[in-house]
């Protein structure tokens, strides 16, 4: 075969693999989440070599999605690693041969400490298989590899199953879009769903502000110093009157010239502009500003006094698109 042949034959024997798995979803599948869900422990993965690289993956995954997890490497746990298991803990052990040395030296301590332990294997006559509490069957016809020795279509099916018991076990939890962000925060989704206009806004001596009576000749020096394009025009209680940006100075020229310099604040700003509260998400400003096409908002409080003004610039600068 060419390369694009084998190519294709190794994605189509991988897609029937984890085709196949679809039959096998049942009651053990169901004990399995089961077991997870009511733990009051950790989830422990384990397996030797490629098992081991797709339990890493596994242990990941589950551990982002709301059921805490980690990796153990079966050799080093014989070494004193079983001091990280509790009997709260459940095992999963990963095996196509489920004979795998490492994994079924565990066997006897498990059963010792009644720790559960859940396989996945491609032999459900296996010794690992039958000794744990949920057998799971990720048995392939074939490997992709075309000397079929090379773990591929049955690495593939343990990662999908896997994949499967993070996501029945996330469903089951009722785990939230903000639940997953929180366990990124410096991620994308977890900066659309967690940062908010208090943590980006200018705020105190970084904000510039002017009154209605301030000329605009001082108003266009606060408006540089501040480096934002806009001035929040304030009453004596703080209150929103207006905002004066780069944009009213250079239009105020070109209609003015040199008197516009000499004229009050309150004659050149911009009444009513948009506001809003610091414990809105930052992504809520960003979709504003996009809305008005606007670069900057001012943010109130909720006696509805000015406290920032948070810039798009910082927003993109944080990530958030």
């Amino acid at each position: 075969m060419n390369i694009i042949d084998t190519a294709k034959m190794v994605l189509r024997i991988e897609s029937d693999a984890i085709d196949s798995l679809i039959e096998r979803i049942g009651p053990d599948f169901e004990k399995a989440v089961d077991i997870i869900f009511k733990s009051t422990g950790k989830v422990i993965v384990t397996g030797m070599g490629k098992s081991g690289l797709i339990g890493k993956k596994i242990a990941a995954t589950l551990a982002s999605t709301g059921t805490p997890a980690f990796f153990m490497h079966p050799a080093e746990a014989s070494h004193g690693d079983l001091g990280m298991v509790s009997a709260e803990d459940v095992i999963i052990a990963l095996s196509n041969s489920g004979e795998t040395d490492e994994l079924v030296a565990l066997v006897p301590f498990l059963k010792r400490f009644e720790i559960r332990l859940i396989s996945l294997t491609g032999n459900s006559m296996s010794r690992l298989a039958i000794a744990a509490d949920v057998g799971i069957d990720v048995s392939v016809k074939e490997e992709a590899c075309t000397l079929g020795i090379v773990p591929t279509a049955s690495t593939t099916a343990c990662l999908a199953m896997g994949d499967a018991l993070a996501v029945a076990l996330l469903t089951r939890r009722g785990f939230s879009e903000k639940d997953f962000a929180s366990f990124h925060p410096s991620g994308s989704l977890g900066k659309k769903l967690l940062i908010t206009v208090g943590d980006l806004m200018h705020e105190g001596d970084s904000l510039p502000t002017v009154h209605p009576e301030t000329p605009m000749s001082t108003a266009v020096i606060e408006i540089s110093a501040g480096r934002l394009g806009i001035a929040v025009v304030l009453d004596k209680d703080r209150k929103l009157i207006g905002v004066v940006t780069d944009g009213d100075v250079r239009r105020g020229i070109q209609n003015r010239g040199k008197g516009f310099f000499d004229m009050a604040v309150s004659d050149a700003m911009t009444e009513n502009p948009r506001s809003i509260s610091s414990g809105e998400l930052a992504a809520k400003a960003l979709s504003d500003m996009e809305k008005l096409s606007i670069t900057a908002l001012v943010v109130l409080d909720n006696d509805g006094k000015v406290i920032g003004i948070i810039h798009l610039h910082d927003i993109l600068k944080k990530g958030i698109v």
